[in-house]
C-alpha cells in the first residue's frame, strides 16, 4: 500500500514522503490516526497544495515538545508506594502513574509519551525514565520510588 506521510513517523519518513506499508499498518494505524493519506492522483494533488500548511505544523509541534522538554530538565518526580522491608513494591508503578505523578508536578504528560522498555517498576530506588515528547524530542526524567 502506497501512503504519503502527512507528519513525520518514526523509522518511516517525514512530512511529503511516499512510502510503500504493509496494508494493515495503513488501514489500520496510518489512515485513521492522520498520519497519511493513501498515494491516489487526487490526494497528490491536494496535498501538493497544503505542503506548506503542514510542514509548518510540524515544525510547530516540534517547537512545543522542546519547550516541554526544556521545562522537564531538571525535574525530580518523587512516587511512594507501600513496599515490603527487601524494597519489593506490593504492585507496581506502571506509565500512568508517572504521567499522574509528572503532570501534578506541572508539566503536562500523557501516558503514551512514557517509555518504560522492561516494564513497570517493581522496587523501590531511583530510576531514569524516557519521555518521548515528539518523534525527534526525548527526555530524561529522575523518578524516585519510596516505600510508604
Amino acid at each position: 500500500m502506497e501512503v504519503i506521510l502527512l507528519e513525520k513517523v518514526g523509522k518511516l519518513g517525514t512530512v511529503g514522503d511516499k512510502v510503500n506499508v504493509k496494508s494493515g499498518f495503513g488501514r489500520n494505524f496510518l489512515l485513521p490516526q492522520g498520519k497519511a493519506v493513501t498515494a491516489t492522483e487526487s490526494n497528490i494533488a491536494d496535498f501538493e497544495a497544503r505542503r506548506a500548511e503542514l510542514e509548518l505544523a510540524a515544525a510547530n509541534q516540534k517547537e512545543a515538545a522542546e519547550i516541554r522538554a526544556g521545562k522537564l530538565e531538571d525535574l525530580k518526580v518523587t512516587i511512594t508506594a507501600k513496599a515490603g522491608d527487601e524494597g519489593k513494591l506490593f504492585g507496581s508503578v506502571g506509565a500512568r502513574d508517572i504521567a499522574e505523578a509528572i503532570t501534578a508536578a506541572g508539566v503536562d504528560v500523557e501516558k503514551a509519551e512514557v517509555k518504560l522498555p522492561t516494564g513497570t517498576l517493581r522496587e523501590v530506588g531511583e530510576f531514569d525514565i524516557d519521555l518521548q515528547l515528539h518523534v525527534d524530542v526525548t527526555q530524561t526524567v529522575k523518578l524516585i520510588i519510596e516505600a510508604e
